[in-house]
């Protein structure tokens, strides 16, 4: 479901349902692209959703008033559209309709090309780097459909269901949604089965768990009898193939937040690594301060940030390899982990969210050489 906006006082005169039309920018963060409507010092930037760039649109205001830097807006009629544009296959994904999607008008292709636009835009505005992205898709799903493996719905009075409308509680009712799975989610990987709580976190693409230890094996390349720290661990899928490839004679950590997640690590981890509960940055504050050699961190959409960036590099690992939800979070860590001399030396993104703005990556950071010690 969608995000729910932050209350606030309007700042003068409201212009939601005014039609103005406009030439397309750039795709931004959040699953919507940057126009700009007005002359002079009455311009405004307005986020336009179900547009695409270089599109000649009407767009009708969602949200501003005379006084915000930057309105909303939904594109509702397109003039010139881009080869980019596709129907929708949903008939709930348009403007005024369900907000669980931003891309369904987009090509599937032309998706991933967007959210790499999104990431490589963050890196460069929030850490300085420019950084080549291609985003991967992943498999297990059908077209970019059918990935949802556990979904959630408004229930309605009258028995039915729907899903909410964009950065609103209101609701549209739906016969289905094409996003969700015909299935649950598998919590075998490689395998090896995962116990999760029924309401803990696991990966909603099928795809995505063994696609990720695939990535995160693959930048850290941990040795036997090394060191490894899994921060924000959950239910220990990472820790546990990491404990795979240190052996018996390394040491692996999980350290996560949840208390049933880590009880579920407890479970999934045996004897093979330590699982502490608590906070990531309450943790490191007095427990494993000694250097490990390798660093796993998969942080909540806020990202680590600057308190346990600094805690890590404190431990001085040969590597740290960083999966992020969020690319704005993942470039704002970045920048603190290159003043401590760790460098972004590769990343992957993957397509674990298809139809919608999100993304995943996988980026793997190590000292620069001077900081070698």
């Amino acid at each position: 479901m969608s995000r729910q906006p932050r209350r606030r006082r309007p700042r003068g005169r409201s212009r939601v349902g005014e039609r103005f039309t406009v030439t397309v920018g750039p795709v931004a963060h959040g699953g919507h692209c940057v126009a700009r409507v007005g002359d002079g010092d009455g311009s405004r930037v307005v986020f336009v959703r179900h547009a695409l760039p270089g599109e000649e649109v009407d767009l009708v205001v969602t949200e501003g008033t005379d006084g915000d830097r930057f309105w909303r807006g939904d594109a509702v009629a397109v003039h010139r559209a881009s080869e980019d544009r596709v129907a929708a296959p949903c008939p709930y994904a348009g403007p005024g309709l369900c907000g669980g999607c931003d891309f369904q008008h987009v090509a599937l292709a032309a998706q991933r090309r967007l959210k790499a636009d999104v990431v490589r835009e963050q890196l460069h505005r929030l850490a300085g780097l420019d950084v080549a992205v291609e985003v991967e898709p992943v498999p297990g799903d059908d077209h970019g459909l059918r990935w949802r493996t556990r979904q959630r719905y408004v229930r309605l009075p009258d028995g039915g269901r729907g899903m909410r409308k964009h950065r609103s509680h209101d609701v549209v009712p739906i016969d289905e949604c094409l996003l969700e799975a015909r299935s649950g989610p598998s919590h075998e990987v490689r395998g090896r089965r995962f116990a999760v709580a029924d309401d803990g976190f696991w990966q909603v693409h099928p795809g995505a768990p063994d696609v990720l230890v695939s990535a995160v094996l693959d930048l850290a390349r941990p040795q036997p009898r090394e060191s490894v720290l899994d921060l924000y661990a959950g239910v220990g899928l990472f820790a546990s193939f990491l404990a795979d490839a240190v052996g018996p004679d390394g040491r692996v950590v999980a350290v996560e937040g949840n208390r049933a997640a880590a009880q579920a690590a407890r479970v999934n981890l045996a004897d093979r690594a330590e699982v502490t509960t608590g906070a990531v940055d309450a943790v490191l504050d007095s427990a494993y301060i000694e250097r490990v050699d390798l660093v796993v961190l998969d942080p909540p959409r806020e990202g680590a940030r600057r308190r346990v960036v600094e805690q890590v590099v404190a431990r001085s690992p040969r590597a740290v390899v960083y999966v992020a939800c969020d690319p704005a979070a993942l470039a704002r860590d970045v920048a603190v982990f290159a003043e401590h001399g760790y460098a972004l030396r590769a990343l992957r993104a993957f397509d674990l969210f298809p139809m919608t703005h999100h993304v995943e990556c996988v980026a793997l950071l190590t000292k620069t050489a001077s900081d070698l010690r």
